[in-house]
């Protein structure tokens, strides 16, 4: 048995729930220091252990934001997914893909920040190119929906699918930077203002009288 084995028994911690734990310290640190600023000794003294631990559980920084980004999106897409593949007409769709962003960001903002803030950077290293390939998967997601909805007659046929696109993706992911869970506004507070503008605007309707 290992000394880290034999630590963790006798304070009650499993291997699990520890490398969990030193998961959620690095994904806080990377988010908030950037994750070229962000040492192994950095995550090593937020938890409180000497850095030579830490290699009991992970063998490098590298490989701890690669489980925290890859954990992360096949969540997320697999939610996706599963929007993608129901019943429901395209305007609820998009309505249902709006909130499942808003839910990443409230309950994972670190790994929602650490992907905006350092995929270009990540995605340099072949470690990373799913990254690259997350972002078409995304991009492919809301493109569908959309020209499902142009389709259908749900959304304007004028409508410019790619830049309506770029508007959702720019304007949704950035409230990581603002968004704050436990404030006034909830994640679904919020997500019902997006949806709201999204579809319907923020002007009233002009008397064409």
């Amino acid at each position: 048995m290992s000394a880290a084995s034999t630590s963790e028994q006798s304070t009650g911690v499993s291997t699990g729930s520890r490398r969990d734990q030193l998961l959620a310290i690095a994904a806080r640190l990377f988010a908030e220091k950037g994750f070229k600023n962000t040492t192994v000794r950095d995550i090593a003294d937020a938890a409180g252990i000497l850095s030579g631990s830490l290699y009991h559980h992970f063998d490098s920084k590298e490989s701890m934001v690669d489980e925290i980004l890859s954990t992360f999106q096949e969540e997320l897409f697999g939610n996706y997914d599963a929007v993608l593949a129901g019943d429901d007409d395209a305007r609820t769709k998009i309505e249902a893909c709006v909130r499942l962003s808003f839910e990443a960001i409230d309950q994972h903002p670190a790994e929602v920040a650490i992907f905006q803030n350092d995929a270009d950077y990540l995605g340099g290293s072949e470690r990373f190119s799913y990254l690259a390939e997350r972002n078409q998967q995304s991009r492919q997601v809301w493109i569908t929906l959309l020209d499902e909805g142009v389709r259908s007659g749900v959304l304007r046929k004028d409508l410019d699918v790619e830049l309506v696109y770029r508007f959702i993706r720019d304007t949704v992911w950035v409230a990581v930077r603002w968004y704050r869970p436990g404030g006034e506004l909830t994640h679904r507070d919020i997500a019902d203002q997006y949806v709201s503008i999204l579809l319907d605007g923020i002007s009233k309707e002009r008397n064409r009288g």
